[in-house]
Protein backbone atom coordinates (compact mmCIF):
# COMPACT_ATOMS: atom_id res chain seq x y z
CA UNK A 1 0.00 0.00 0.00
CA UNK A 2 1.55 3.11 -1.18
CA UNK A 3 0.61 5.10 2.11
CA UNK A 4 1.18 8.84 0.70
CA UNK A 5 -1.30 7.92 -2.42
CA UNK A 6 -4.03 10.17 -2.71
CA UNK A 7 -6.13 6.96 -3.24
CA UNK A 8 -6.56 5.79 -0.02
CA UNK A 9 -9.88 5.65 1.67
CA UNK A 10 -10.31 9.43 3.25
CA UNK A 11 -12.42 7.82 6.26
CA UNK A 12 -9.75 5.49 7.27
CA UNK A 13 -6.66 3.58 6.47
CA UNK A 14 -8.33 0.04 7.65
CA UNK A 15 -11.54 -0.62 6.80
CA UNK A 16 -14.32 -2.63 9.39
CA UNK A 17 -13.53 -5.26 8.18
CA UNK A 18 -9.59 -5.99 8.98
CA UNK A 19 -8.50 -7.77 11.65
CA UNK A 20 -6.61 -5.03 12.91
CA UNK A 21 -10.46 -3.33 13.67
CA UNK A 22 -11.33 -6.69 15.36
CA UNK A 23 -8.28 -6.58 17.88
CA UNK A 24 -7.59 -3.33 18.15
CA UNK A 25 -11.27 -2.65 19.02
CA UNK A 26 -11.59 -5.43 21.85
CA UNK A 27 -11.14 -4.88 25.41
CA UNK A 28 -8.66 -7.14 25.61
CA UNK A 29 -6.10 -4.02 24.20
CA UNK A 30 -6.14 -3.25 27.71
CA UNK A 31 -3.34 -5.61 28.83
CA UNK A 32 -2.04 -5.69 25.35
CA UNK A 33 -1.10 -2.52 25.34
CA UNK A 34 0.96 -3.04 28.74
CA UNK A 35 2.52 -6.14 27.73
CA UNK A 36 3.74 -4.61 24.22
CA UNK A 37 5.50 -2.26 26.34
CA UNK A 38 7.23 -4.57 28.86
CA UNK A 39 8.30 -6.47 25.97
CA UNK A 40 9.75 -3.93 23.82
CA UNK A 41 11.89 -2.73 27.06
CA UNK A 42 13.80 -5.87 26.52
CA UNK A 43 16.28 -4.53 23.81
CA UNK A 44 18.45 -2.67 25.80
CA UNK A 45 18.86 -0.10 22.80
CA UNK A 46 15.55 0.85 22.51
CA UNK A 47 14.83 0.84 26.37
CA UNK A 48 18.13 2.88 26.18
CA UNK A 49 15.94 5.86 23.67
CA UNK A 50 13.49 5.78 25.68
CA UNK A 51 15.22 6.25 29.38
CA UNK A 52 17.07 8.91 27.73
CA UNK A 53 14.49 11.23 25.59
CA UNK A 54 11.48 10.32 27.84
CA UNK A 55 9.72 10.89 30.99
CA UNK A 56 8.78 7.43 31.67
CA UNK A 57 10.46 6.82 34.86
CA UNK A 58 7.60 9.54 36.18
CA UNK A 59 5.18 8.78 33.92
CA UNK A 60 4.65 5.35 32.84
CA UNK A 61 1.21 5.49 32.14
CA UNK A 62 0.99 8.45 30.23
CA UNK A 63 3.32 6.67 27.77
CA UNK A 64 1.10 3.86 27.75
CA UNK A 65 -1.81 6.12 27.18
CA UNK A 66 0.07 8.01 24.65
CA UNK A 67 0.74 4.61 22.84
CA UNK A 68 -2.82 3.77 23.22
CA UNK A 69 -3.83 6.68 21.66
CA UNK A 70 -1.60 6.49 18.82
CA UNK A 71 -2.44 2.87 17.99
CA UNK A 72 -6.15 4.17 17.87
CA UNK A 73 -5.55 7.16 15.97
CA UNK A 74 -3.93 4.72 13.10
CA UNK A 75 -6.77 2.51 13.41
CA UNK A 76 -9.82 4.60 13.73
CA UNK A 77 -8.92 7.85 12.39
CA UNK A 78 -9.63 9.61 9.30
CA UNK A 79 -6.97 9.02 6.73
CA UNK A 80 -5.82 12.67 6.84
CA UNK A 81 -5.66 12.18 10.83
CA UNK A 82 -3.67 8.78 10.78
CA UNK A 83 -1.28 9.87 8.67
CA UNK A 84 -0.82 13.21 9.95
CA UNK A 85 -0.18 12.16 13.15
CA UNK A 86 2.48 9.66 11.71
CA UNK A 87 4.57 12.32 10.34
CA UNK A 88 4.67 14.06 13.68
CA UNK A 89 5.71 11.10 15.06
CA UNK A 90 8.42 10.48 12.59
CA UNK A 91 9.68 13.94 12.61
CA UNK A 92 9.85 13.56 16.41
CA UNK A 93 11.75 10.66 16.37
CA UNK A 94 14.20 11.84 13.82
CA UNK A 95 15.22 14.79 16.19
CA UNK A 96 15.51 12.92 19.17
CA UNK A 97 17.52 10.08 17.05
CA UNK A 98 14.89 7.66 17.63
CA UNK A 99 14.67 6.82 13.65
CA UNK A 100 16.90 3.23 13.90
CA UNK A 101 14.71 1.05 11.24
CA UNK A 102 16.43 -1.57 13.19
CA UNK A 103 14.91 -0.75 16.71
CA UNK A 104 12.11 0.07 15.40
CA UNK A 105 10.75 -2.48 13.42
CA UNK A 106 11.66 -4.18 17.46
CA UNK A 107 9.19 -1.72 18.96
CA UNK A 108 6.69 -2.81 16.11
CA UNK A 109 6.97 -6.30 16.26
CA UNK A 110 6.88 -6.77 19.97
CA UNK A 111 3.93 -4.20 19.75
CA UNK A 112 1.80 -6.92 17.11
CA UNK A 113 3.23 -10.25 18.83
CA UNK A 114 1.56 -8.88 22.36
CA UNK A 115 -1.79 -7.61 20.31
CA UNK A 116 -2.51 -10.94 18.77
CA UNK A 117 -1.18 -12.88 21.51
CA UNK A 118 -3.53 -11.25 24.33
CA UNK A 119 -6.21 -11.44 21.62
CA UNK A 120 -5.89 -15.60 21.10
CA UNK A 121 -5.44 -16.26 24.95
CA UNK A 122 -8.25 -14.14 25.69
CA UNK A 123 -11.04 -15.68 23.51
CA UNK A 124 -10.94 -13.90 20.59
CA UNK A 125 -12.04 -15.88 17.63
CA UNK A 126 -9.07 -15.71 15.23
CA UNK A 127 -7.67 -18.78 13.22
CA UNK A 128 -4.30 -19.54 11.52
CA UNK A 129 -5.66 -17.19 8.73
CA UNK A 130 -6.91 -14.42 10.31
CA UNK A 131 -3.59 -14.05 12.70
CA UNK A 132 -1.30 -14.34 9.38
CA UNK A 133 -3.93 -11.67 7.72
CA UNK A 134 -3.38 -9.13 11.31
CA UNK A 135 0.31 -9.53 11.03
CA UNK A 136 0.31 -8.24 6.97
CA UNK A 137 -2.15 -5.81 7.90
CA UNK A 138 0.06 -4.23 10.55
CA UNK A 139 2.94 -3.79 8.27
CA UNK A 140 1.53 -0.86 7.17
CA UNK A 141 2.12 0.43 10.70
CA UNK A 142 5.78 -0.06 10.69
CA UNK A 143 5.61 1.59 7.37
CA UNK A 144 4.35 4.83 8.85
CA UNK A 145 7.26 4.95 11.55
CA UNK A 146 9.71 4.53 8.87
CA UNK A 147 10.34 1.11 8.22
CA UNK A 148 11.01 -0.63 4.85
CA UNK A 149 7.61 -2.77 4.02
CA UNK A 150 9.85 -5.53 2.34
CA UNK A 151 11.84 -5.77 5.87
CA UNK A 152 8.94 -6.63 7.71
CA UNK A 153 7.44 -9.89 8.60
CA UNK A 154 3.87 -10.31 7.32
CA UNK A 155 3.45 -13.89 8.65
CA UNK A 156 3.34 -15.42 12.15
CA UNK A 157 6.11 -17.67 10.77
CA UNK A 158 7.63 -14.80 9.72
CA UNK A 159 7.43 -13.15 13.33
CA UNK A 160 8.13 -16.49 14.79
CA UNK A 161 11.46 -16.27 12.81
CA UNK A 162 12.19 -12.31 13.68
CA UNK A 163 11.82 -13.13 17.31
CA UNK A 164 14.50 -15.96 16.48
CA UNK A 165 16.88 -14.30 14.85
CA UNK A 166 16.73 -11.20 17.58
CA UNK A 167 17.20 -12.98 20.76
CA UNK A 168 21.02 -12.67 21.30
CA UNK A 169 20.19 -8.69 21.50
CA UNK A 170 18.01 -8.85 24.01
CA UNK A 171 18.46 -8.94 27.76
CA UNK A 172 16.24 -7.17 30.72
CA UNK A 173 18.65 -3.97 31.20
CA UNK A 174 18.38 -1.78 34.46
CA UNK A 175 15.77 0.54 32.63
CA UNK A 176 13.65 -2.66 31.79
CA UNK A 177 13.53 -3.68 34.98
CA UNK A 178 12.40 -0.24 36.57
CA UNK A 179 10.14 0.32 33.37
CA UNK A 180 8.45 -2.89 34.37
CA UNK A 181 8.14 -1.38 38.13
CA UNK A 182 6.59 1.42 36.72
CA UNK A 183 4.02 0.15 35.10
CA UNK A 184 3.05 -2.33 37.44
CA UNK A 185 3.58 0.26 40.34
CA UNK A 186 3.08 3.79 38.61
CA UNK A 187 3.69 6.48 40.70
CA UNK A 188 0.00 8.06 40.65
CA UNK A 189 -1.26 11.17 41.68
CA UNK A 190 -2.36 11.02 45.47
CA UNK A 191 -5.49 11.04 45.13
CA UNK A 192 -5.95 8.43 42.61
CA UNK A 193 -4.14 6.17 44.59
CA UNK A 194 -5.75 6.20 47.87
CA UNK A 195 -9.32 7.67 46.87
CA UNK A 196 -10.30 5.36 43.62
CA UNK A 197 -9.60 1.73 42.87
CA UNK A 198 -7.47 2.67 39.69
CA UNK A 199 -4.30 1.86 41.49
CA UNK A 200 -5.22 -1.99 42.29
CA UNK A 201 -6.92 -2.54 38.78
CA UNK A 202 -4.15 -1.26 37.14
CA UNK A 203 -1.61 -3.24 38.76
CA UNK A 204 -4.24 -6.30 38.36
CA UNK A 205 -3.83 -5.76 34.44
CA UNK A 206 -0.17 -5.07 34.77
CA UNK A 207 0.73 -8.11 36.84
CA UNK A 208 -1.57 -10.18 34.18
CA UNK A 209 0.03 -8.27 31.31
CA UNK A 210 3.58 -9.61 32.56
CA UNK A 211 2.65 -13.07 33.21
CA UNK A 212 1.67 -13.03 29.44
CA UNK A 213 4.69 -12.25 28.01
CA UNK A 214 6.28 -15.32 26.84
CA UNK A 215 8.16 -17.41 28.08
CA UNK A 216 11.89 -16.51 26.83
CA UNK A 217 11.10 -12.72 27.77
CA UNK A 218 10.07 -14.06 31.33
CA UNK A 219 13.57 -15.66 31.73
CA UNK A 220 15.34 -12.85 30.56
CA UNK A 221 13.50 -10.77 33.56
CA UNK A 222 14.29 -13.63 35.72
CA UNK A 223 10.07 -14.23 36.56
CA UNK A 224 9.83 -17.42 38.25
CA UNK A 225 8.23 -20.19 35.77
CA UNK A 226 5.75 -21.88 37.23
CA UNK A 227 3.61 -25.02 36.70
CA UNK A 228 0.35 -24.57 35.05
CA UNK A 229 1.37 -20.55 34.41
CA UNK A 230 0.29 -19.94 31.22
CA UNK A 231 -3.11 -22.37 31.80
CA UNK A 232 -3.98 -19.66 34.57
CA UNK A 233 -2.90 -16.74 33.01
CA UNK A 234 -5.22 -17.82 30.21
CA UNK A 235 -8.22 -18.37 32.14
CA UNK A 236 -7.50 -14.67 33.83
CA UNK A 237 -7.57 -13.34 30.14
CA UNK A 238 -10.91 -14.94 29.86
CA UNK A 239 -12.34 -13.29 32.62
CA UNK A 240 -10.95 -9.97 32.24
CA UNK A 241 -12.05 -9.90 28.83
CA UNK A 242 -15.18 -10.70 29.58
CA UNK A 243 -15.67 -8.70 32.23
CA UNK A 244 -14.72 -5.28 30.15
CA UNK A 245 -16.24 -6.07 27.45
CA UNK A 246 -20.21 -5.72 29.48
CA UNK A 247 -18.85 -2.27 30.14
CA UNK A 248 -21.05 -0.37 27.14
CA UNK A 249 -18.93 0.81 24.08
CA UNK A 250 -21.03 4.41 24.77
CA UNK A 251 -18.19 4.65 27.94
CA UNK A 252 -15.72 2.28 27.22
CA UNK A 253 -14.84 3.67 23.83
CA UNK A 254 -12.31 6.57 22.87
CA UNK A 255 -14.23 9.68 21.11
CA UNK A 256 -12.21 8.58 17.63
CA UNK A 257 -13.65 4.70 17.78
CA UNK A 258 -17.36 6.54 18.11
CA UNK A 259 -16.09 9.10 15.18
CA UNK A 260 -14.92 6.09 13.15
CA UNK A 261 -18.37 4.06 13.74
CA UNK A 262 -20.12 7.21 12.51
CA UNK A 263 -17.58 7.55 9.86
CA UNK A 264 -18.67 4.24 8.25
CA UNK A 265 -22.06 3.94 9.21
CA UNK A 266 -22.02 1.34 11.40
CA UNK A 267 -23.60 3.20 14.49
CA UNK A 268 -26.62 0.55 15.69
CA UNK A 269 -24.68 -2.43 13.98
CA UNK A 270 -23.80 -5.18 16.08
Amino acid sequence: MDISSSSVDPRGLFVPDTVTWQIHSDPAMAVGGIRALLQQALHPDAMDGVAKNSNFREDAWGRLQRTGDYVSTITFGSSEEALALAARVRKIHSSLGLDDPHLLLWVHMSMVDSFLDIAIRSGMSIGQAEADQYVSEMVLFAQLVGVTAENVPNTVSQMQNYFSEISPELRASEDAKRAALFLTIPPLPTAVRFATPAAPAWASLALLAGSSLPSWARSLYGTPQLPGQNFATDISLKAIRKTIGVIPDAILAPPIYKEAMKRWDLVGIK
